[in-house]
This record gives C-alpha cells, sequence and structure tokens, in this order.
C-alpha cells in the first residue's frame, strides 16, 4: 500500500510539471525595443548623423536591417546596421533633406528570433550638404531618446523544444515507475504463492 501511494504521488508530481511547462513555455517574451533615437514623433532641428534603436537585450547581427526613409520614399541608410551592447544604429547618407522620415527596422533577438517595428520623426532643416529648404512646424524640437515605437513583434513563436524535451522525461520516468510498480506486484505475487505452498506442506 506505502508503494503504491509514493507511485502515485510521483505520477502527479510528473504531470502536474508537465502542465506548468506546457502552460508557461508559450508566453516566454522576445527581446523588445525600448527607446529610440531621435523618439518616435519627434521634431529634431536637422536630419541625425544616424538613428538608433535600444533594446532590453542585446540584439544578433545576422539579418539586421533598418530603412530610414524620406516623404518621397528614398532609403538614406549608409552602410550596415552597427550593433554595440544592447543598441542597433543605422548611419544616415550626408544631404538628407528636411521633412518627415520613417524609420523600419528588422534584427534578430538574443533568442533567435527576428523582431520588427517602425517608428517616426520630422526634421525642420536638412542634413549637411543639403540644398532643401526647411520644414515649417510646429512645437520644440525633441532630441533624444525616449518612449520607443508602439509597434508589436513579430507575434510568431519558435518551436519549444524544451517543453518536448521535459515531456519526453517526464514520459520517461512514468514509464520506469510503471515497471517498477510491475515488478514489485510480481515479487508479491511470489512470495503469496510460497507462502500458500508452505502452509499446505504444514
Amino acid at each position: 500500500m506505502r508503494f503504491t501511494r509514493q507511485l502515485l504521488s510521483a505520477l502527479l508530481g510528473a504531470l502536474a510539471l508537465v502542465a506548468l511547462l506546457l502552460t508557461a513555455g508559450p508566453a516566454s517574451a522576445h527581446d523588445a525595443a525600448e527607446s529610440s533615437s531621435p523618439a518616435d514623433g519627434a521634431t529634431v532641428a536637422t536630419v541625425p548623423a544616424k538613428v538608433s534603436i535600444t533594446f532590453n537585450n542585446t540584439p544578433l547581427g545576422l539579418g539586421s536591417q533598418v530603412k530610414v526613409t524620406d516623404a518621397a520614399g528614398t532609403d538614406w541608410a549608409d552602410g550596415k546596421v552597427e550593433i554595440v551592447d544592447n543598441v542597433a544604429s543605422q548611419k544616415l547618407r550626408d544631404g538628407a533633406p528636411a521633412g518627415k522620415y520613417t524609420v523600419v527596422w528588422r534584427v534578430v533577438s538574443s533568442d533567435s528570433h527576428p523582431i520588427e517595428g517602425t517608428f517616426g520623426f520630422t526634421a525642420t532643416a536638412a542634413a549637411a550638404g543639403s540644398t532643401s529648404a526647411p520644414v515649417q512646424t510646429v512645437g520644440t524640437p525633441q532630441p533624444g531618446a525616449t518612449q520607443a515605437t508602439g509597434t508589436a513583434p513579430d507575434s510568431s513563436e519558435p518551436f519549444p523544444w524544451s517543453i518536448v524535451v521535459f515531456a519526453t522525461v517526464a514520459l520517461g520516468l512514468l514509464v520506469t515507475l510503471g515497471v517498477l510498480a510491475r515488478r514489485r506486484l510480481g515479487v508479491g505475487d511470489d512470495d503469496n504463492d510460497g507462502a500458500e505452498s508452505g502452509g499446505g506442506a504444514a
């Protein structure tokens, strides 16, 4: 009886562990953008020499891409994305005109899952080397980094290999406990048969 209770307790514990992993695994969050420079919706004095996005973890360098397009759709990004710690930066070419800009970024987060987002800003004057006129705007320039884009990361999830591994281990535990229980019951039957035989001989 005691062995049966231990077996049931072990089975319930294993099932609870698997259920916990199945519910908690998919809810794990990917890396996210915390802020941008210029800030989303900001008005700056001139087109900046570069734009940057700050993340809560350090993204991977592979496959990173940042596009900085003006109102006409021209991409002013110059060269590759530079990642230092948890900040991804993109340089801009000289001569970018004044006006509204849209930044579209895509990086690979530290868990190897791609995430992306957008933010925008307005420059009242062109960058160095440009002859375009300033843009008339209302309000005070807001340089610097504040809250970033509200665009959510890619919602798709990577395959939960960790859950598969834990489920396999739990299944192996259940099988092992079942085999041990069967052997224990077999030993008990043999002992009973021996006792009955001894009683008959007496």
